[in-house]
């Protein structure tokens, strides 16, 4: 009699409890994040106090400094204070430049659970807010910088579940191909969850108002968004936008449905889509673009 025996060890499946530690486990904001949002948001606040704060970093004003003098926002002559940025680019905008700088060690690092090289991440996650925004601004939706930092950090689960990706990350891809599911859902099929829901943890560890938690948690089920939906319907297509590009692509990129209902949520036609796409390729692989400016 033959016996087969398999030597292979599956895997556990993380508990909750496991992904609140992990999520737990991230590094908080800076404190100078938390007082850049708090001054940014008071209408009495004054040019100075912004700068006062922000200077109080060499490295965060240096990486300021880049991002404002970055082809992004294409001024004639170079901004060299941060009190000319803020003058300049307005408190908003400051604000998403500080967030941007802030999370860039964390976003670029390798995720290697998700088939991710170090800085593609980052490189999604930043091109995803700068086409959220840009979208915000042609539908004419109220928060366009709401829409940048939601775009921004839409796929901030992925730094805390790759570490289960790297032994599940075949298994899902099978479940993908075999019921012909988006990769999302066979995330959480296999997993038992998925890393928008993880990023809706992290956002609410860093205190974010709801309906950017929910648009971090509804990205890919824009549908399911009751908060803000229109916010939400923007990261879905912003998201798909950058994929589409192939822009941090990884091993979800190619799994990735877009929802009519979010586009019809927007007004918008699906030419808005090329459209977009050939706006913003331009600009991103500028080698001087946003997108390199916080190195």
């Amino acid at each position: 009699m033959n016996l087969k025996i398999s030597l292979r060890v599956r895997w556990v499946k993380p508990t909750l409890e496991r992904i609140v530690q992990d999520v737990q486990d991230l590094p908080a904001l800076p404190q100078i994040v938390e007082q850049v949002i708090r001054v940014t948001e008071d209408p009495d606040s004054t040019v100075k106090e912004l700068n006062d704060i922000i200077c109080q970093d060499q490295a965060l004003t240096a990486r300021i400094l880049r991002l404002a003098n970055s082809a992004y926002y294409g001024f004639p002559r170079r901004i060299s204070t941060v009190v000319e940025a803020i003058v300049i680019l307005g408190f908003n905008t400051i604000r998403n430049l500080v967030l941007a700088a802030s999370v860039y060690d964390l976003l670029s690092r390798e995720v290697p659970g998700y088939q991710l090289g170090k800085g593609e991440l980052w490189r999604h996650s930043i091109a995803c807010a700068m086409a959220a925004r840009l979208l915000a601004r042609q539908v004419r939706f109220p928060a366009p910088d709401q829409a940048f930092v939601a775009g921004l950090l839409h796929d901030i689960g992925k730094i805390v579940l790759s570490v289960y990706m790297q032994d599940a990350y075949l298994e899902i891809i099978n479940t993908v191909k075999e019921k012909r599911i988006p990769f999302s859902q066979a995330e959480k099929d296999v997993l038992g969850f998925t890393h928008a829901e993880v990023g809706a943890k992290v956002a609410e560890k860093w205190n974010f108002p709801v309906p950017l938690v929910e648009a971090i948690a509804f990205h890919h089920e824009p549908t399911r968004a009751r908060e803000n939906a229109r916010l939400t319907a923007l990261v879905h297509i912003a998201d798909a936008i950058c994929m589409m590009m192939g822009i941090g692509l990884g091993g979800d990129g190619l799994c990735y449905p877009v929802f009519p209902e979010a586009l019809s949520l927007l007004g918008l036609q699906q030419g808005i889509i090329e459209e977009l796409i050939d706006r913003l390729s331009d600009l991103f692989v500028d080698k001087n673009s946003f997108l390199d400016a916080t190195k």
